[in-house]
């Protein structure tokens, strides 16, 4: 089942204007989820968005909520983001990095007390439209182990980093982990086992059932220790810089709130476009291990899956788009 790109945005700004969001943060909101879906992130498009509903109907997310300045340094600004919606106070954030970075060269935003921003290459996209090499981060509930540890005690803390190109930004956008939580969600709603193991069952035992790992909370970071060792320092990054909650206060809670950020924009007048296509074509070049298959740099896959979704529309869960008509 498809819908075009507007009916699912404004059904989402529907159910969101009726849960009292003020007009501009519904639009804004409801154009994040719409794009994360038609750019193929649907585990953090329309999968996520009733998950999100309950989380404002519990009063975790603030609907009026704005976030405040708290202080800044130079060309480094913290902000609190008074448990407003997590896309909006990010957007607000990369928006603000972006700001000092024409002025400055860089700049540097964390945010403290905000939720969950979905896709976080949102705002990768958003740094790389605007001209800028993007950079973000945040923090999360733990549901990881640390590398010789045997409970979830690492978020999955996903990193972004964007390049603008004119024939189509590079943009990195990834979990700490080996498949996000969110793609698990998608392999299980389709009854598939995964790839490649993502996680631990109960017994400690390499898994690829989703719904085994999703229970445990146990899911393989990236590279073993090497994606264990990422997730603690961006943490820690996020703590610094922010002033917020680390992931063992945000883990302490029924729900993943009050979450602590970091963005950062730098301006490059010269991005010496002839040297990043050399880099890209190299690399491209690369011959594919599937018969008829390509090597892709990061967000080239989503530039054609958002050209085809505009086109054909947006495929969805067909029992989640008919639990968001009945909000």
């Amino acid at each position: 089942m498809r819908i075009p790109f507007q009916e699912l945005k404004a059904e989402f700004k529907r159910v969101l204007l009726k849960l009292s969001f003020p007009p501009e943060t519904a639009d804004s909101c409801a154009l994040v989820f719409a794009a994360n879906s038609r750019d193929g992130v649907y585990s953090h498009g329309l999968n996520r968005f009733p998950v999100f509903v309950k989380l404002v109907q519990k009063g975790l997310i603030k609907a009026n909520a704005l976030p405040a300045l708290l202080e800044r340094n130079g060309a480094i600004e913290r902000w609190v983001g008074n448990f407003a919606p997590g896309m909006s106070n990010a957007s607000h954030c990369m928006a603000r990095a972006v700001e000092l970075a024409k002025i400055n060269g860089i700049g540097c935003v964390a945010i403290k007390n905000t939720n969950h921003w979905m896709r976080g290459g949102t705002y990768g996209w958003q740094a790389a439209d605007a001209g800028c090499i993007g950079i973000c981060f945040t923090n999360a509930t733990a549901n990881m182990p640390a590398w010789g540890g045997k409970d979830p005690v690492l978020g999955n803390n996903p990193l972004v980093i964007a390049i603008p190109r004119k024939e189509g930004h590079v943009v990195l956008d990834m979990a700490m982990s080996q498949f996000s939580y969110g793609k698990m969600q998608e392999y299980e709603l389709k009854n598939e086992a995964l790839p490649f193991p993502g996680g631990y069952d109960e017994q400690g035992n390499l898994s690829t059932d989703p719904a085994v790992i999703r229970k445990t909370k146990l899911a393989l970071p990236i590279g073993f220790w090497k994606g264990s060792g990422l997730s603690l320092v961006l943490d820690l990054l996020a703590v610094a810089l922010s002033g917020g909650n680390s992931t063992g206060k945000i883990s302490a809670q029924a729900d993943e709130t009050g979450v602590s950020q970091c963005f950062i924009a730098i301006r490059q007048p010269d991005m010496h476009d002839a040297l990043i296509a050399e880099v890209l074509a190299y690399t491209k070049n690369s011959e594919a291990v599937k018969a008829g298959g390509q090597v892709s740099y990061p967000g080239e896959r989503t530039l054609q899956t958002r050209l085809e979704n505009e086109e054909k529309g947006i495929p969805v869960n067909e029992e989640i788009w008919m639990q968001v008509k009945n909000f």
